[in-house]
């Protein structure tokens, strides 16, 4: 496994393990219970897995994952902590760095701000790096149905664009809190906004895509 994917993924098991099966997290309806099932389900079920993005087989996703979520909640744990099943393409650290490094900073962060004191973590400039080059490869995709024009900007003033709509608005902030409000988590993530009141108000209230 590659460095931040591996990372990431013993902290967030960890965090799951101290928060306990039934602490909040920022994944709207779910319980660190049922955010630890959709970990270890979307490793190692890819048959119920493709229901996170084809609506046609969520169905087959939520049977799954309540199956998961009824085990036993150390046993979900662990499965997070040893990883993907031998022959997964996770197991290959190209595939691993590419898919799970936001898939577990996110998942961290859902569970450390869900509760009432928090700060945020002091994230290394290289860690702060990557996570910037990830997001503006992926950008223009989780961007694409917000309700306005959306610009991400870090503070040494690097840019990307989200969506090109208009009227624009601007979300300036480190790469680890601009990844944050894209996945749809604006209320936890802090980042400074600047354009039209309604525009940022509409940004607020329309639809942001997650993990």
């Amino acid at each position: 496994m590659s460095t931040f994917a591996k990372r990431e993924r013993l902290l967030l098991a960890d965090l799951l393990e101290t928060a306990g099966p039934d602490a909040p997290t920022l994944c709207e309806g779910w319980q660190t219970r049922d955010l630890a099932a959709h970990v270890v389900v979307r490793e190692r079920r890819p048959d119920a897995a493709g229901g996170l993005l084809v609506p046609q087989l969520a169905a087959r996703l939520d049977k799954v994952m309540e199956e998961f979520a009824a085990k036993p909640y150390e046993e979900l744990i662990q499965l997070i902590r040893t990883g993907p099943p031998r022959f997964s393409p996770f197991q290959l650290k190209q595939v691993d760095e590419a898919s799970n490094t936001i898939e577990f900073y996110v998942h961290t962060e859902d569970v450390r701000r869900a509760g009432p004191e928090w700060t945020p973590r002091e994230l290394d400039p290289v860690f702060q790096d990557a996570l910037w080059s990830r997001l503006e490869r992926a950008a223009r995709l989780m961007g694409r149905s917000t309700p306005t024009g959306l610009v991400l900007r870090r503070a040494d003033g690097r840019t990307a664009v989200a969506n090109r709509g208009t009227p624009v608005v601007t979300a300036t902030g480190e790469p680890s809190e601009l990844l944050l409000f894209l996945y749809g988590r604006q209320s936890a993530a802090k980042v400074e906004l600047e354009g039209e009141k309604d525009a940022i108000a509409t940004l607020y209230g329309g639809k942001q895509l997650g993990l």
